[in-house]
């Protein structure tokens, strides 16, 4: 049997990684800029994560949500105090995907409304609701179409509330990234978040905030929509959650109410998953990793706005993006080929870059330096 060919590939194996490093089977060390797709929030193979999750898979690995499973639990109360959202509440699922896609539908449920506002670039994963509500047609098959998602302008206040004016009635949410991450790193101004949170109390809409790829601390506050120092009705959570775990979950306001049944998994929130989530935060808390996003996301940006050729260095914390020339137009695959540096890319001529939180100088100096090479 072979794989289906869905992923480009790398002619690369990797068979070990460390803190920001890795290595492949011919022994060559590469660093790490990309964290797997801002998955790798604290190390590759990070000693206490390893300690922590292997502890709990010689107790128990998996049982269902059918009896009681106080990790979960723990990882609520714990997810609350590093977040700052203790009076919320935790529904656990695997994937970012998932967590976009049960949001909404929680949304579409409480309001009893079936239309989400969504914007142009965002990305909020591929199952059925989630990639309906993402502003890239080539990955939304026919069975996914709906005209239950609408399109606004990112950052364009007035298209918000002139829509909000003719349609709230209708609309049970609005969903937005607080940093738009396979977008090309767009961020969500202030005073747009805040018109968002307006308009959804003022017309009985749901707030979703998108925190799969930009939240757990990557932007040097736990949720990139902090900035705008209003609460959402629902943050979404996945990638650097479990470190490379597989594990999402929603945070959700305390008026929006459960009942049995109303959502459901059968391996979110599962034993080994929590215990993954728990090391995460235990690290990000006892290392200062928000605050190390923030300063050395800052030392980045300005290497990087020093160099005249890169254009539109932008992101917050360890979440950063920068236009390439077109006289550049190689500049990811001639940092992986020739100074074996992972970083990731936004089409047509975005890098991204989204390193483990506990990156220090000396890998910021790396890559800067590949750069200007790389820009003579």
């Amino acid at each position: 049997m072979d794989l289906f060919d869905v992923y480009p590939v790398n002619d690369i194996t990797i068979v070990k990684g460390l803190g920001s490093y890795i290595w492949d089977d011919a022994g060559n060390e590469y660093l790490d800029f990309y964290g797997g797709h801002a998955v790798i929030s604290v190390g590759l193979t990070n000693p206490y994560y390893v300690k922590r999750v292997t502890a709990q898979l010689n107790k128990i690995a998996f049982y269902s949500n059918s009896i009681k499973i106080p990790l979960q639990v723990e990882l609520a109360e714990k997810l609350g105090q590093v977040s700052g959202k203790e009076d919320f509440q935790l529904f656990l699922c695997n994937s970012g995907a998932e967590a976009n896609e049960n949001a909404m539908k929680l949304a579409s449920f409480h309001t009893r409304r079936k239309k989400i506002v969504a914007f142009k670039k965002s990305f909020h994963g591929r199952t059925s609701l989630a990639v309906a509500a993402t502003d890239n047609p080539s990955i939304i098959a026919p069975v996914n179409e709906t005209d239950n998602v609408v399109f606004l302008p990112f950052n364009d206040q007035d298209a918000l509330e002139d829509y909000f004016q003719e349609h709230g009635r209708d609309v049970a949410a609005v969903i937005i990234e607080g940093i738009q991450g396979v977008g090309g790193i767009n961020v969500a101004e202030v005073r747009f978040l805040q018109a968002i949170r307006n308009v959804c109390s003022e017309h009985g809409a749901v707030y979703i905030a998108d925190s799969v790829q930009c939240g757990y601390g990557r932007s040097g506050k736990f949720f990139s929509h902090d900035f705008a120092g209003v609460n959402a009705d629902i943050y979404t959570l996945a990638k650097g959650m479990g470190n490379g775990f597989p594990i999402g979950g929603i945070i959700i306001a305390p008026e929006i109410k459960a009942k049995y049944s109303l959502l459901g998994t059968t391996f979110g929130g599962n034993h080994l998953a929590c215990a993954a989530a728990l090391a995460v935060l235990e690290i990000i808390e006892g290392e200062g990793l928000m605050a190390n996003a923030e300063k050395m996301g800052n030392y980045l940006m300005d290497q990087l706005k020093a160099i005249k050729q890169l254009e539109n260095v932008r992101g917050r914390g360890l979440m950063i993006g920068f236009d390439v020339p077109e006289s550049h137009k190689d500049l990811k695959k001639n940092l992986l080929a020739k100074h074996r540096i992972f970083t990731g890319e936004a089409k047509p001529n975005v890098i991204r870059l989204l390193p483990a939180l506990n990156m220090g100088r000396k890998e910021a100096d790396r890559l800067i330096e590949a750069i200007k090479e790389e820009m003579v």
